[in-house]
């Protein structure tokens, strides 16, 4: 926007000063001719003033020694030359050489013609009884002056248009600043700190009331998820004594029935699905309380090296159970501040899901590097991978993208939702993307090192 101003800016000043200086031009030649005819009117009343005020009462002879003696006074500025009514020439000053003024009686009083050897000339008219008294200028030094004034008006169009670019940025800058202040604050603001609000400029101009119609929709998202968020956690909250009652039933229930097999398998059922639902609820509850800053991670320096390798010990029984190998393909030594429960919930969790979507005999492989300051682990499996759309879509809650021949299991669709709140409150962020060299998908830890 800035530089777009600031051509905007530069292209109006520029075109008002081309605009400015064409109407000058113009202006500046139609009073050069006005001025030029002025002069003729007054030139020819000195020579009637010469000629006595009557030419007819002169003789031929007469005439003729008298605008001699008046054009030798001024022939540096004017050329004359008088002819009678039919047209015979009489007297044709000497600064013409052999030019002839054309006789133009019938274009008017007032002409400009090209004549050779003068260039153009504006020349008048004047008839005194059966005489006509022709006066021109040549239109040289108004032209010259007028080259001049283009020159000048070209260097001063170039330095207006480098100028205006100069004062359209700073002005820019500086309009747009409040726009600025506004854009930085509203990035700033997040589920995490939705209390922040966006300074009101002072005035009550465009831009003040923008920042209170874009704090009043601040408030209002604010009080939606509070809402939301305390909608989960107070129906987690209240969910979970009624599904514990329901539980300790079903498995009273069920010792009563051990001799009766089929419906044994019945309450057996029943049993999974209560646990499935606390699952459930407790995954809700665990990010309700880390989306309302509920949870604080026990974040302390800590040696990456040893966690990755225990946990590679449990995730490669994870893996071998359902025919996958698991590789820990690189251990770089880090040492990073982070919660080695909160993080090993997270890996299982991407290992897991990568288990249930490979084929058997394929390879799950673990990696542990530092990044510049960042410490990235990453997932590896060799399974189909996601469109482009479904990559971000897997974090949604209930979100579960699984294959027909996918292995079955009690994922209720909070896992990943769950993996990325938590790198999210180590700091951090978990991406999924495809990978480049095979088939399959690559889930990116990446936690800060300081």
């Amino acid at each position: 926007m800035t530089i777009q101003l600031t051509v905007w800016y530069a292209m109006a000043v520029t075109a008002t000063v081309i605009v400015a200086l064409i109407v000058g031009h113009w202006l500046l030649e139609r009073e050069s001719i006005r001025s030029l005819g002025i002069l003729h009117d007054a030139e020819f009343r000195e020579v009637l003033q010469q000629l006595g005020g009557d030419p007819a009462a002169l003789t031929e002879a007469q005439l003729i020694t008298r605008m001699e003696s008046h054009a030798a006074a001024d022939e540096h500025l004017f050329f004359f030359q008088v002819h009678d009514g039919s047209g015979r020439l009489l007297f044709r000053s000497s600064n013409l050489g052999e030019t002839i003024l054309p006789n133009l009686s019938a274009v008017g009083s007032s002409w400009t013609i090209d004549i050779p050897l003068h260039g153009r000339v504006h020349g008048a008219e004047f008839q005194q009884g059966a005489l006509h008294f022709q006066i021109g200028s040549r239109l040289e030094p108004m032209e010259r002056l007028l080259g001049h004034y283009i020159r000048i008006g070209l260097l001063l169009t170039v330095t207006v248009a480098a100028g205006s670019m100069g004062l359209g940025y700073g002005f820019s800058r500086l309009a747009l600043n409040p726009i600025r202040a506004i854009e930085q604050t509203a990035r700033r603001i997040g589920a995490d700190n939705l209390d922040e609000r966006i300074p009101v400029p002072p005035g009550h101009d465009e831009v003040s009331r923008l920042v209170r119609l874009l704090n009043a929709m601040f408030d209002r998202l604010e009080t939606s998820f509070r809402q939301i968020r305390q909608f989960s956690a107070d129906a987690s909250h209240e969910l979970k004594t009624p599904l514990t009652l329901v539980r300790l039933n079903a498995e009273r229930l069920r010792a009563r029935l051990s001799h009766d097999h089929e419906s044994a398998a019945h309450v057996d059922s029943l049993l999974e699905e209560i646990s499935r639902m606390n699952r459930v609820i407790e995954g809700l509850l665990f990010l309700a309380k880390a989306e309302s800053g509920g949870i604080k991670p026990a974040r302390e320096i800590r040696a990456a090296r040893p966690f990755m390798e225990s946990l590679a010990e449990d995730a490669r029984v994870l893996a071998e159970d359902a025919g996958i190998k698991l590789l820990l393909e690189a251990n770089e030594k880090i040492d990073a501040p982070f919660d080695p429960g909160l993080l090993r919930q997270v890996l299982l969790n991407l290992v897991s899901n990568a288990v249930a979507v490979m084929p058997g005999g394929g390879t799950v492989t673990l990696r542990s590097v530092a990044s510049g300051k960042v410490w990235r682990i990453e997932v590896l499996d060799e399974g189909p991978g996601l469109t482009q759309e479904q990559l971000e879509r897997i974090f949604g809650r209930f979100v579960r993208l699984q294959r027909p021949d996918a292995r079955t299991g009690s994922s209720n669709g909070l896992g990943l939702a769950i993996s990325r709140s938590i790198a999210r409150l180590h700091g951090g962020d978990l991406v999924a993307t495809n990978r480049a060299d095979r088939t399959g998908l690559r889930m990116t830890v990446d936690l800060p090192v300081g």
